[in-house]
């Protein structure tokens, strides 16, 4: 599989890649003869191992679980962790505390106002990181000019107060210390000198413009890095001498004494990510969704390029409640795994979002575990126990239970069967409840696809994760998908992205000005200094300087507007088409008469690994395949025999029509009807249609699965307007307020779906598609809308504008169903800006009134 270079056999010693994830710790080893070797257990089983990582190294070294590990045959070892994330999601961080400019201190607790969950009659506020709160008097102005300095005695008093009360973690964020940090670093040294172990200081953490963020940023690093510092100890302890590294956020390696909370976050999934884009560049796929299911959740991510600089990132996002500004890739998690928990409300069948965890883990797993999707899978016999890990049970000796599976299941299909007639079988069920799983995928595929500007048609789907391979040929089906790329170590693919990654190191700086030929020369030195510390950082880790690139990069945005894009360092004539290309595929527009703002700079300096190479090509077989047994396997609604492939029997050339079954020790693999694997001459697994798509079945009678299958369907469209909306809007009120709502009516205005968007605006805007309707019945054309505001007519206040659209037939002659779209516009008239007087009297006052306007 591996082809080793001749300083890599003569190394003879034991690398470990590692992926510890929520459910189980995936292992990829490679050993001292090149070969390579994987192991995958529960990350959590107290009653057999303490830590899962150490337990799978000396598992696959041949030693007891209580031996001390011979740290001298081990090269290194390489880590993706979900501890900090676990933290954050628990709650379970160091205990910190918060200084910050006299007068902010509630700074953080008010953030942005945002409203992620309007509906919400109550809304519960996240619970902050920090337990206590110094406001610090003292206060730099935006240019630099000292306002009022720090007392040094004050502040040498309140962190002995603090350190007093038992804190040793502190966060210390100051007004415009990203720019002008001389106050933060006097703080930080008093801090030092009171005896605090972990200070974080928000010019070194965040060092960009916006309070809130860098604010947030500096507490998730202070609360989370102690707990990584503690879990890193414990490995190192165990490992003396044997260099460890830590997948971060961005995708790149750090040594371990660098790794910091706030680059800890997405430190699994980005392993998957990088494995996924690796493997998927050297079988010719240039365009990729990483699919990534795993037991608790599911990853997907965006790739289009030519190399692994092209991974995408965010610097903004939020998880477990909390934000965070620091480089990550750019993935979207929705709660949908194989252990995601089925229910049934007495008229719809849900899947998720809670999970089963790895204890007790779906019923299957034989303790006492409720209904999951991977009983579901093991129920229409598309995972069969026999060909599966014996890790299950009170032991973690035992096969898969089907009994249990079945047993819940028939539990749950006695409910349903007592609102509804036609789920007849517990199979019938178990295929419903995956249906509507793989439509949350699909959704969540859409958000970081089609809601982007790209046509995931034109895409593979990179599938990787222990139930990634259950469900390909559906999630793919469901975006009309023609291609699935599945490498051979797809099912602990997350670990071999830690063998595949490069040490890096990123820098970045903030500049706010305006992108001229005046700000290059300025770029082009803060671009050489950034660089300059990433390269150090990297090399300090033993990376040649030959083998370490740089990659500089501008984060602009119009001005007067929030939303920026990166793209690479160049001249102003050079990065200003950049920028706008990018642009216009994301919202559809360009604003020629603003200035483009350069808001800030970053570097990422990239040691090249070298640890891993590619197998060479082999020749494709003329041989059938031989099915190792054939199965019942339940699909679109009947039982089949389907032959079951043993992966390690499949050789390039091969080709399996479905259905069919591919086993393995660490993934499962289902052809579904309509699909072909062939097996490539690099031993991966390419799927693609052979046939036309299933269309979706009709049923008159009551049907939970298609009533939530078409719930998220139009629950998605809707949310795909909106997102469409803000993208393309000039308005700040409807572009960064998000004052606007989407919604789909049926033929006669009454609503089927709307977005999680005003609860004021949907309320009645049927009255206004109704109005639409009986203002122009007859007279309607494909590509009509109508803009209204109209009070009388289902309107809120006239800032408040609709737009109303017909969506016809093919043929064009019958109204099918009708979308509508308000914003609220800055002003429309009326006796004071903002079209809101307090002294109207007449509603002329107020505004322009808009009844029926034929846009």
């Amino acid at each position: 599989m591996v082809r080793m270079t001749a300083a890599q056999t003569n190394n003879r010693r034991w690398q470990f890649w590692i992926d510890r994830g929520g459910t189980f710790t995936d292992i990829v080893a490679r050993r001292p003869d090149g070969g390579l070797v994987t192991h995958k257990l529960l990350s959590e089983d107290p009653d057999r191992y303490r830590d899962a990582a150490l337990a799978g190294i000396r598992d696959l070294l041949g030693i007891t679980r209580d031996a001390v590990i011979p740290a001298e045959c081990i090269e290194t070892v390489r880590m993706g962790t979900t501890v900090a994330t676990n933290a954050l999601l628990e709650r379970r961080g160091e205990r910190t505390a918060l200084f910050i400019t006299r007068g902010f201190g509630d700074a953080l607790r008010i953030a942005w106002q945002n409203r992620p969950r309007i509906f919400d009659r109550r809304i519960v506020l996240p619970d902050l990181l920090y337990d206590a709160v110094v406001e610090v008097d003292e206060r730099i102005g935006a240019q630099g000019d000292i306002i009022r300095a720090p007392d040094v005695a004050a502040l040498r008093r309140d962190f002995t107060a603090i350190r007093a009360q038992g804190y040793d973690a502190v966060a210390i964020v100051f007004m415009h210390g990203y720019r002008y940090p001389a106050h933060e670093q006097q703080a930080a040294a008093v801090a030092r000198d009171c005896g605090f172990s972990q200070i974080s200081v928000s010019h070194e953490v965040s060092p960009l413009m916006k309070l809130v963020s860098r604010g947030d940023t500096t507490v998730v690093d202070a609360y989370l890095t102690p707990v990584l510092r503690h879990y890193v100890e414990q490995v190192k302890s165990e490992l003396p001498g044997v260099r460890l590294l830590f997948m971060q956020s961005s995708g790149g390696l750090t040594d371990a004494v660098r790794f910091r909370g706030k680059d800890s976050i997405l430190s699994g999934p980005a392993g998957g990510i990088v494995g996924a884009v690796r493997t998927a560049m050297h079988a010719g796929c240039a365009r990729i969704i990483g699919f990534d299911m795993g037991g608790t959740s599911t990853d997907v991510a965006h790739f289009a390029g030519d190399d692994m600089a092209a991974l995408e990132r965010t610097f903004d996002a939020q998880v477990a409640g909390v934000r965070v500004r620091a480089p990550m890739l750019a993935i979207h998690t929705v709660a949908a795994g194989g252990g995601s928990i089925l229910h049934f409300d007495g008229a719809r069948m849900r899947v998720g979002p809670d999970s089963a965890g790895a204890d007790p883990g779906p019923a299957c797993y034989g303790k006492g575990g409720p209904p999951t999707i991977t009983d579901c899978n093991v129920v229409l016999g598309k995972i069969q126990p026999e060909y599966f890990p014996r890790v299950f049970g009170n032991d973690g000796r035992q096969a898969l239970n089907i009994a249990a599976a079945e047993q819940r299941l028939t539990a749950l299909q006695n409910e349903i069967i007592n609102k509804n007639n036609n789920l007849n079988s517990i199979a019938a069920v178990a295929e419903g409840y995956v249906q509507i799983a793989v439509e949350n995928m699909a959704n969540a595929i859409k958000k970081i696809s089609v809601q982007r500007g790209h046509d995931v048609t034109g895409y593979t789907l990179a599938c990787f994760g222990g139930a990634a391979g259950q469900h390909a040929c559906r999630v793919a089906d469901a975006l009309g998908m023609p291609r699935i790329f599945i490498h051979p170590l797809a099912g602990v693919l997350s670990a071999y992205g830690m063998g595949l990654a490069n040490i890096t190191a990123m820098r970045e700086c903030a500049i706010e000005a305006a992108l001229d030929a005046a700000l290059e020369k300025k770029l082009a030195v803060q671009f050489a200094m950034l660089g300059e510390a990433a390269h150090d950082e990297v090399a300090a880790q033993g990376v040649a300087a030959d083998r370490i690139t740089l990659h500089p990069r501008a984060h602009i945005k119009y001005a007067g507007t929030d939303s920026t894009l990166m793209v690479a360092s160049g001249s102003a004539t050079a990065m200003q088409p950049a920028f706008e290309q990018l642009y216009l595929q994301r919202y559809s527009f360009l604003m020629p008469d603003r200035a483009l703002i350069v808001e800030a700079i970053s570097v990422e300096a990239v040691g090249h690994s070298a640890a891993t190479e590619h197998a060479d090509a082999a020749t494709p077989t003329s041989d059938a395949p031989y099915a190792a047994n054939r199965v019942r396997m339940y699909s679109n609604g009947e039982w089949h025999l389907a032959p079951l492939y043993i992966r390690d029997t499949l050789a390039p050339g091969h080709t399996i029509t479905g259905p069919g079954i591919i086993a393995e020790s660490n993934a499962t693999t289902v052809i579904e009807p309509g699909w072909q694997a062939e097996i490539t001459p690099h031993n991966d697994l390419m799927l693609t249609r052979c046939s036309t798509r299933p269309a979706i079945r009709a049923d008159s009678r009551a049907d939970p699965v298609m009533l939530e299958v078409f719930n998220n369907l139009y629950m998605s469209i809707a949310e795909q307007m909106g997102a469409t909306l803000a993208n393309t809007a000039y308005s700040v009120n409807i572009k960064e307020r998000l004052d606007f709502s989407c919604a789909l009516f049926d033929a006669a205005g009454n609503l089927i779906a709307n977005a999680p968007h005003m609860p004021v605006h949907l309320g009645s805007m049927g009255e206004s598609v109704k109005a639409v309707i009986n203002a122009n019945r007859g007279n309607m054309k494909p590509g009509d809308a109508w803009m209204l505001n109209d009070p009388y007519a289902g309107g809120t206040h006239l800032p408040d504008i609709t737009v109303i659209t017909p969506v016809f037939d093919a043929g064009g002659r019958e109204v099918l169903f009708y979308t509508g779209s308000r914003g609220h516009h800055a002003d429309v008239g009326g006796i004071t800006p903002g079209s809101m007087p307090p002294d109207s009297r007449h509603i002329d006052d107020e505004g322009v009134l808009i009844s029926d306007f034929l846009l």
